[in-house]
Formats: C-alpha cells, structure tokens, sequence
C-alpha cells in the first residue's frame, strides 16, 4: 500500500513538471515584468528618499558684511547706508528660491511633495523678509508719514506677500523673484549718487518700529515652541466689576497643548524665522551703526544675534524629540523656546534704548 502511495506522487511530480515546462511564454513574460517593476518602484523610492534628505539640508549662515561688499564691487556700486540691509535682504529672500532643491513649500511631486520639515523653515525666513519689506517700504524709505513711498518697494512688498503655495499662473518663485527684483532696482537708485528719489534714513524710530514686529513674532513662538509640552492659559478678558472685596478672583484656566504631529512644524518655522532674523540683524547692525553707537545699543545687538545663532546648531536627531521638561528624552522645542525667549527679552530691551532720549 505504501509503494502504491510512493509510485502515485513520483506520477504527480512528473505530470507537474511537465506542465511547468508547457507554461506559454506570455506566463514568464508577466513574471519578469512584475518583477522588474517592483525593482524600478524600490529603486525610485530609495533615490527619492536620498533626494529629499539632500534637500532637507538647511542652508548655512553666511557673512553678511562681506556679502554686501563683494556685491557692492562686482556692480560697480557704492556702499552707502541701506545698502548692506537690502543686499541682506535680497540674499536672505535668493535663498528660498536657489538652495538645494530650490523652491519645495509648493511642490506637487516626490520627494517634495513628501517633505514636511523644509517647507515651514521656508514659511518662516518668508515671514521675516515680509516685515522687513514692508518696514522698507512704511518707514525706512520715507523721512515721514507725509512724504510719498518709493515705487519699487511698492512693489517689492506684495510680491513677497503672495501665496507661499501657489504652483503655477503665477508660481510662488515667479513672484518672489519679481520682488528680489523690485528691490534691486531701488537698490541701485539708492547706490547713485546722481538718483535722488531713493532714500534710506536710519532713524531710532524707524528702527523701533520694526523691532516691535520683530519682539511680536519671537514672542508668538516662544508661546507655540512652549505648548509642546503643554501650557496652562490664562483667560485675559476678566471684568473688574466681578471682583468682590476681600476674595481673590476667579481666572478661568485651559489647557493649550500643540499637536503631536504639529511639534516638528513649529521647531522648524522658528528655525527659519531665527536663521533669516540673526543675518537681518547684522545688516541693522552695519547701516544703524551710528544710531546704535549713540543709544548704547550696539551690545543689546549683539546679544539678539548670538541667542539666534546658537539656535542655528545642528539637530543631532533624526527626529524632534518631545520629551518633558525635565525627563529622560529631550525635547527641542523647549531648547529653542529658550534661545527665542532670551532673544526677544534682548530685543525688549534694545527698543527701550531707541526709545530713550
């Protein structure tokens, strides 16, 4: 009975070998096809993946002064006051648009469209070189509230201002450039000495003014940096006439918490607010140097700047940590918090100085 059994599956095997080998060419052709797709997909995912982490690169810090000058000399140009804080400007802004793997908030392929740290670095240099745009334009450029706003920086200002998102008629970068362009045409006019419709007056008060958006925006991140552990917030709009004498009023409370998935988006949007603020300063520094020098400021400067720098250091981990505050694992948006919060305390300061007599 067993030999039987034993006789009956050598029979089998042969019969399914034998098929095996009738199987029509179009059977080995799908296999080989399959097979080669699914070597191209790994292939392509594996150079995507190598890509995007290339393109995640943030760009380094670069020497403000000397950038200008170099700039001023291959132009052809003076260096008079305002120049070093547009040419910063216009650099801070170039570099949204030409570092590695250019231009990535509006992606609509792999791997940008995959990247999510990049994209809000660039958010918020962007948000920087809108306010100062717009500080050129409402007060850097005009002796007073009177007198006329110059016409490219008119310009310049909405340009920078357009949707950080738009892909195409107009793209993102079509606009931003038209911007970079703007104010490289008011920079030359304000370069010539034979043009006199180009002013640039480094005045405290101007300065001040655009301190105060600069002390409003480090403050909103030091809050958001701050949430992601967790935060209790005061509710502000308590009516005096609800205070009874000799009891302590009531202040609602709520829990205000970012995100998990939110944590890393707002680490890397004060990175980039940080990295564009700390070489913004260094042009104030240059232009308003006289200003400063007068006020006793310059150190409050220099102060702003090295908290922004030190928060530029490299992040070691492949991801934002969230520990707590004081637990086993670290968390990087309390690190940064704190370098954005002794920057804004400096930058309080520092308007305090301007604002003096």
């Amino acid at each position: 009975m067993l030999d039987w059994k034993n006789r009956a599956g050598r029979a089998q095997d042969r019969v399914d070998d034998s098929a095996v080998g009738t199987r029509p060419r179009s059977y080995w052709g799908g296999v080989f096809f399959s097979r080669a797709l699914g070597v191209l997909v790994g292939l392509y995912l594996l150079v995507t993946l190598v890509i995007g982490w290339y393109w995640s690169q943030e760009p380094a810090l670069f020497p403000v002064q000397q950038n200008a000058q170099l700039a001023a000399e291959s132009q052809g140009k003076q260096m008079v006051i305002g120049y070093t804080t547009v040419e910063t400007l216009k650099t801070v802004a170039s570099t949204l648009l030409d570092k590695r793997g250019g231009y990535i908030s509006n992606d609509r392929f792999p791997p940008g469209v995959w990247l999510d740290n990049i994209p809000h670095w660039e958010y918020g240099v962007l948000v920087q070189v809108r306010d100062l745009s717009r500080a050129l334009r409402k007060d850097f450029a005009r002796s007073q509230s009177q007198s006329a706003e110059d016409a490219d920086l008119a310009k310049a200002e909405p340009r920078f201002n357009f949707d950080n998102k738009s892909w195409v008629l107009p793209s993102s970068e079509s606009e931003y450039r038209e911007g970079i362009n703007s104010l490289s045409r008011y920079q030359a006019r304000l370069s010539d000495p034979s043009q006199k419709s180009a002013l640039f007056y480094a005045r405290a008060d101007n300065l001040n003014n655009w301190l105060g958006d600069v002390a409003t925006r480090l403050g909103s991140l030091s809050q958001r940096l701050s949430a992601s552990v967790g935060r209790v917030k005061l509710n502000s709009s308590l009516k005096t006439e609800s205070v009874l004498p000799g009891q302590v009023p009531k202040v609602d409370e709520e829990i205000v918490e970012t995100p998990w998935l939110q944590i890393d988006d707002v680490f890397y949007e004060a990175r980039g607010q940080a990295w564009a603020l700390s070489h913004l300063l260094r042009a104030i520094e240059v232009d308003f140097a006289d200003v400063l020098a007068k006020k006793n400021a310059t150190v409050s400067v220099r102060q702003i700047i090295r908290e922004l720098e030190a928060s530029q250091a490299p992040v070691w981990s492949p991801m934002i940590l969230n520990g707590s505050g004081f637990g086993v694992l670290a968390n990087h948006s309390l690190v940064m918090a704190n370098y954005i919060s002794r920057a804004n305390a400096a930058v309080i300061d520092l308007r305090q100085l301007l604002s003096q007599g």
